[in-house]
């Protein structure tokens, strides 16, 4: 979700397309780009809430991100342009760290038999509320794409293709893609279609206890629980070889590793008058594989507690007051090994006068697994000067819930799927954004032999009513070389 929520806050990114010129001698074309440019994004992303999906449900969700986005566009030709787009993106995540909440020198590793360097029952302690400092609690997630597009001698036609690669420390992601955009009408009418494929391989991590239990083979006297008391919700330690125990509801994890994902998306852009311009699009977008996250974590409504940590703060496990236990998990999150997803949407861009513009766009989605959702944006550009220009924006998202989501405990065993991830959660978000951009056409001010032809700033506040806040602030540079 992390990711999801920093994309769509960051800057949307228009592009144009050149003209040629026509007389009765001969024919000029112009180049679809002039010079080579460069984009530079960096942002800074905060956010708090208390439905962390990793600890099942409740938790903190503190996470701060800083990433940078670098797009070069270089024209081969008067008529293919080659695109080099590399992000890197460095987080901390304290719902993460809690892969691990019992480990404060390397969380997520593995707890062997004859492991001699374990710590007293006293010792250990966890909370869903409280970061631990282990490995998992910050990650770099990298990401790179190379594109090509060819322009017809009219610019009528633009075929593109595109090779993209990701990774993080549980995920690799492989995918390529193609475009053919066709301009009629003198250019006022675009149709455009797009297909990708992405190939993701899961390289899985799971909540330590779940894991060390099957590396004991479920023997909870030996390997890390061996010296670990248990407690039931009564805060009694636990006789490990009776018959009332704590034991996984699945003791089998991830089965397929791999994730594939197939998109097509079509548009259609229509000039409406001088001042109006509508856009439509469609995606399909179908999902196969392992879609579940091996790392959240699922509590059972119909199955008994089990805690590890400081018996007496068993009665406060879902507030924030709880420092020093932890409960043990029921299972992962386990969803559908398909899904589909249909959205739709528009854009209406109207031109009010040469000071003011009006931008609105609306999305509705579903999906085969339960979820709708509506969105509806508004910008509104505002030209102050020839170079400065203000653009305030709202946003508002709504969705209904995913048909296997319940919240902490509230989901049954007898269930063949299920989650307690708030992002698959009925819910509806407000953002406020504000920004700010200058642009200077003739590129006057320079870095070495790159001339700076544009800066945006902006800021946006996103506000869920289950709790969730964040904040981002992104600072855009487009240069052009000489």
């Amino acid at each position: 979700m992390k990711k999801i929520i920093i994309l769509f806050m960051l800057f949307l990114s228009f592009k144009g397309y050149s003209q040629i010129t026509n007389n009765s001698n001969d024919t000029y074309k112009k180049r679809v780009l002039e010079s080579t440019e460069v984009d530079i994004i960096s942002s800074y992303y905060s956010q708090d809430g208390d439905n962390a999906a990793v600890t099942g449900g409740i938790g903190t969700e503190e996470l701060t991100d800083v990433a940078t986005d670098i797009v070069i566009s270089i024209p081969l030709n008067d008529d293919d342009v080659f695109t080099i787009n590399a992000t890197i993106s460095a987080y901390s995540s304290a719902s993460s760290s809690n892969l691990d909440p019992f480990d404060s020198s390397g969380a997520s590793r593995s707890y062997d038999d004859d492991d001699d360097d374990k710590s007293s029952a006293s010792d250990i302690t966890g909370s869903p509320w409280v970061a631990s400092t282990g490995a998992s609690k910050s990650d770099v997630w990298v990401n790179g794409n190379l594109g090509y597009s060819h322009s017809s001698d009219n610019r009528n036609t633009i075929i593109g293709a595109n090779i993209n690669f990701a990774s993080e420390f549980d995920y690799v992601s492989f995918g390529f893609g193609g475009s053919l955009t066709k301009l009629f009408n003198e250019k006022n009418t675009e149709i455009n279609v797009r297909a990708n494929i992405y190939l993701d391989t899961w390289e899985p991590v799971y909540p330590t206890e779940l894991d060390s239990y099957i590396e004991a083979n479920q023997n909870l006297n030996s390997g890390f629980f061996s010296t670990i008391d248990i407690l039931d919700e009564n805060g009694n330690i636990i006789d490990k070889n009776g018959t009332n125990v704590w034991s996984p509801h699945n003791t089998t994890l991830v089965d397929d590793t791999k994730r594939n994902t197939y998109s097509f998306s079509f548009g259609f852009s229509q000039i409406l008058s001088k001042k109006a311009q509508i856009s439509i699009f469609l995606d399909l977008v179908k999902q196969q594989g392992w879609l579940a996250n091996p790392m959240q974590r699922v509590y059972f409504g119909d199955k008994a507690n089990y805690y590890v940590g400081n018996a007496s703060n068993i009665k406060n496990y879902t507030s924030p007051i709880n420092t020093d236990v932890f409960q043990l998990a029921d299972d992962i999150e386990r969803l559908p090994d398909s899904r589909l997803k249909i959205p739709i949407g528009a854009r209406l861009n109207y031109y009010i006068n040469e000071k003011v513009v009006l931008r609105t766009y609306y999305r509705y989605y579903s999906d085969d697994w339960g979820i709708s959702s509506q969105t509806a944006e508004i910008e509104l550009p505002i030209k102050i000067s020839d170079k400065f220009t203000l653009y305030p924006s709202y946003r508002y998202y709504t969705q209904t819930a995913a048909d296997y989501f319940a919240p902490y405990e509230q989901n049954l065993s007898t269930s063949e799927f299920y989650t307690s991830d708030y992002d698959l959660s009925a819910f509806n978000s407000n953002q406020i954004g504000f920004g700010v951009s200058y642009t200077d056409i003739f590129s006057k001010r320079k870095i070495w032999k790159l001339g700076l032809k544009s800066v945006d700033f902006k800021y946006s506040n996103y506000r869920r009513n289950t709790g969730l806040t964040a904040g981002i602030v992104s600072l855009g540079f487009k240069f052009v070389m000489d």
